[in-house]
């Protein structure tokens, strides 16, 4: 039976949540039942899989409780038996500052305060694999603020390499205002105009970094605008060329694209060259309600649901 690994929405979480464990913790769907039709699935689906297993034939994924944890197996000089080593997992893409209410269930209008958490879809994997004892490292940009440094802080305190991040001087670290409201709808308001993330050029990436990831992770809001664009995609080719896993996480937030069809357009653009995809059912729907040709693009991943 063929299975889709849909993972709920959960990007939005910040680091003091739950441990942010949420990387590729999701519900299988099974596909024969499913509205969205399965001729020509997207081939990256078993065979993918498969080309990836060939290629990484070293790799094994193993769960824990709280997630699902990547680890490799490299060769022990001394006696050639298998030792497990984490490999590097690198992050690329927007570390902000979630403001949240101090009380659950309410609008944002209607918070009588707000609390302030470190937040961020990418940073959010990158302290969860360090938390649960991985190794993992985030490239990105912040203002040389005081958020700014203590965000790095944050970094630094949960073992996070740093040495890809990056200051910049004349824009704010970005600012979230994040509540999920009691009917159950979450609420966003952002203050990037622009904000330091959104500026992160190519020239300011940590290439030898980049290089020494075995899954390198990102996703789609650093996609919105130029020059963060231009250096994600960049990232991107250094990252394949040697050989690591691509990693994605759409993470549909609508208000901070122009349109609609600019997201979709977005989103769908780097799709097809990753390895695994980190999707809510709310990103397949969006992804499906403009192209039957793009419900093929569910990702199929046998050996996460056994």
């Amino acid at each position: 039976m063929a299975m889709a690994a849909a993972v709920s929405a959960s990007s939005a979480s910040t680091f003091n949540r739950a441990g942010s464990s949420v990387f590729l913790e999701g519900k299988p769907i099974n596909l024969s039942n499913s509205q969205f039709p399965s001729k020509g699935l997207y081939r990256s689906s078993f065979l993918r899989m498969l080309e990836i297993k060939a290629q990484h034939k070293r790799n094994t994924f193993e769960r824990s409780a709280s997630g699902l944890i990547v680890k490799a197996l490299s060769e022990d000089d001394k006696n050639g038996k298998p030792s497990e080593v984490s490999p590097l997992v690198v992050c690329f893409g927007e570390l902000l500052i979630d403001f949240v209410p101090t009380v659950n269930g309410v609008s944002l209008a209607d918070a009588p305060a707000f609390k302030k958490a470190p937040g961020g879809a990418p940073a959010n994997v990158a302290v969860g694999i360090a938390r649960l004892g991985g190794s993992s490292a985030f490239v990105g940009k912040v203002g040389e603020d005081e958020f700014g440094r203590m965000l790095v802080d944050i970094l630094k305190e949960n073992n996070v390499e740093h040495r890809g991040m990056r200051f910049d001087s004349g824009a704010r670290t970005a600012l979230a205002f994040v509540t999920l409201k009691a009917d159950g709808e979450r609420e966003f308001m952002f203050f990037r105009n622009p904000s330091a993330d959104m500026l992160l050029t190519e020239s300011e990436l940590d290439v030898d970094l980049i290089q020494k990831a075995k899954i390198f992770h990102y996703g789609s809001i650093s996609l919105i605008a130029d020059p963060c664009r231009s250096a994600h995609l960049a990232a991107m080719r250094i990252a394949r060329d040697t050989g690591s896993i691509l990693s994605y996480d759409p993470n549909l937030r609508l208000p901070l694209w122009p349109s609609a069809s600019e997201a979709r357009e977005g989103i769908l653009s780097i799709w097809d060259q990753a390895d695994l995809i980190k999707v809510s059912e709310e990103e397949i729907e969006f992804a499906h309600a403009y192209s039957d040709s793009h419900a093929s693009l569910i990702i199929v991943v046998p050996c996460l649901t056994g």
